[in-house]
């Protein structure tokens, strides 16, 4: 029964002690399982993290395509900003020159007119010394109803009545005629640089004979004789000489009245400048510098 019994209370400690250890185990196990529970929540924490970062991050890479976008669109604007500029220094560039060579160009033709203005001034002068030495050397011995001599822009013009110079109705010289030619050619000379146009006039009667046909061919023949006249007696140069016939037009009165067509018969002498000097002083090369 002893025997028995000790062995008994051996296997009693041993299940005890067995006891324990599970008790031990077990609440080793549930420590286990709560720290697994632990991790395993820690673990869906850091999944949820993950997803949360992962959309974050996709996100972040959207804004940094938008950003990455809106950069080479600054880009894009700048280049063209730049390019504009560009071109607004071109256009500048050439609206200076512009200005620049339209203000020259304003330079020499402001400066042309005053040279054309100087030019008139002394073509003025000149033509009203003209005219006063005319006056002066045809005012002896001669009425001031048969000669008018006067300056018209650019040209000093003589009158003289058809009675100064020829005979009625012809194309001939009369003796005072040569006299009055004289006073003039004594002018004429002294202005080498001048040319002088005569021009006939009649009035509107008609005329025809065996010398004359009408009173254009009339006209023509009195401004011939006239230039004949210059040429040959008082060595006037041909070259400088002009003639020209205006028949019975080109009135400066009415043919209604006697005294009317009195005024209308006449020969008219105009001294101006030679052609080539006048379109020289038009050409803005040869305009001295």
């Amino acid at each position: 029964m002893a025997l028995i019994v000790l062995a008994s209370c051996v296997s009693k400690k041993k299940f005890v002690a067995l006891q324990n250890e599970l008790a031990s185990c077990n609440e080793q196990m549930g420590k286990s399982g709560m720290s697994l529970n632990d991790y395993m929540n820690r673990l869906q924490k850091c999944e949820a993290d993950y997803q949360v970062s992962k959309t974050d991050l996709a996100n972040a890479n959207d804004r940094s395509k938008d950003l990455r976008a809106q950069l080479d669109d600054c880009k894009t604007q700048r280049d063209k900003q730049m390019s504009q500029v560009g071109d607004l220094t071109i256009l500048t560039k050439g609206a200076n020159d512009n200005m620049k060579e339209t203000l020259e160009q304003l330079r020499k033709k402001d400066q042309y007119i005053h040279l054309l203005q100087a030019a008139k001034t002394k073509a003025d002068s000149l033509n009203l010394a003209l005219a006063v030495n005319l006056k002066g050397q045809l005012a002896q011995g001669l009425d001031d109803q048969d000669v008018n001599i006067a300056v018209d822009k650019t040209v000093v013009m003589i009158n003289l009545s058809d009675k100064m110079l020829f005979t009625s109705g012809s194309a001939n010289l009369s003796p005072k005629a040569n006299d009055v030619l004289g006073k003039i050619a004594k002018i004429i000379n002294s202005r080498p640089d001048l040319e002088v146009m005569v021009e006939g006039y009649t009035d509107n009667v008609p005329i025809k004979n065996d010398c004359v046909k009408d009173n254009w061919d009339l006209s023509v023949k009195r401004s011939t004789a006239v230039v004949r006249v210059l040429q040959t007696k008082f060595n006037i140069d041909p070259n400088r000489l002009i003639a020209a016939g205006r028949g019975e037009y080109n009135t400066l009165a009415s043919n209604d009245s006697a005294d009317g067509r009195s005024t209308n018969r006449r020969t008219r002498i105009i001294i101006l400048p030679k052609l080539n000097q006048f379109y020289d002083l038009l050409d803005p090369d040869k305009v001295p510098k």
